[in-house]
């Protein structure tokens, strides 16, 4: 494996492990139920709201799987999130306000959903990047980079890594390889100078060939083994967390 100028990395799985929050929908139906009797809607329930927000979250994940079949899916807006999959069948009234306010939304809906916490060894491996000239970087999936960027903000990373590329951000989303050639382009690098670390076959591994990056390095998390199809593309290297990649690098610098 080539010693790499960069290494981009996936947010979930890689940089953080999550864990889904069980109240989230309630709690997020709760504040939206809200947000439509303070506009003077009161034709829907707080279980009809939570029962759609629950829906549109399980429609979203269906549509990421279909688009891991694409070559170069665009990522889901925060508008079209609301529109199609949440209220689709609401009054006009009740669908246009989630529609205005459906960036805010989608952001409190990213905070709600999961708990985030750092993997073991990651700041040790953005640091000897650092010291060897590796330029680190997050180029990752996100229905609201915003959360991601807080989370790295709030953590103290967002200042170890140079750039973060998010895919809602970006208009694209992995497996299009333009979300790691926004990166490299960001960076001064080519591809296949890079490393890119991902945590899934179908998003990760398949978008790091497609953009002719130097190596794929997949990370294992929970969702590794969720593989909706299969996939013929293989890793260069797979590692079981931040530090079996460090030690992986180490071995590119001697």
């Amino acid at each position: 494996m080539i010693r790499p100028k960069a290494l981009l990395l996936d947010f979930g799985g890689v940089i953080v492990e999550t864990s889904r929050r069980p109240s989230w929908a309630a709690e997020l139906a709760a504040e939206v139920h809200g947000l439509l009797r303070r506009a003077g809607f009161h034709g829907l329930g707080l279980d009809d709201v939570e029962s759609d927000i629950r829906a549109g979250a399980r429609a979203d994940k269906y549509w990421k799987d279909s688009t891991s079949r694409q070559f170069a899916p665009a990522e889901m807006t925060h508008r079209g999130f609301w529109a199609d999959f949440v209220a689709g069948d609401w009054p006009e009234q009740a669908r246009s306000l989630v529609i205005t306010e459906a960036t805010p939304l989608c952001r409190r809906m990213g905070e709600l959903r999961s708990d985030r916490k750092t993997r073991p060894a990651l700041q040790e491996l953005l640091a000897a990047c650092w010291a060897h000239d590796v330029t680190p970087a997050v180029v990752s999936n996100a229905l609201c980079g915003a959360v991601h960027r807080d989370y790295m903000a709030l953590s103290g990373l967002d200042r170890q890594v140079a750039v973060q590329v998010y895919s809602d951000e970006a208009g694209v989303r992995k497996p299009n390889p333009e979300m790691i050639w926004i990166a490299c382009r960001a960076l001064g690098v080519d591809p296949a100078e890079t490393w890119y670390v991902g945590d899934n076959y179908d998003r990760d591994v398949v978008c790091g060939a497609r953009a002719g990056v130097g190596a794929t390095v997949l990370m294992v998390s929970r969702s590794t083994d969720e593989i909706p199809y299969k996939v013929r593309q293989s890793p260069q290297a797979t590692v079981e967390d931040p530090r079996g990649l460090l030690n992986l690098l180490e071995e590119t610098w001697i």
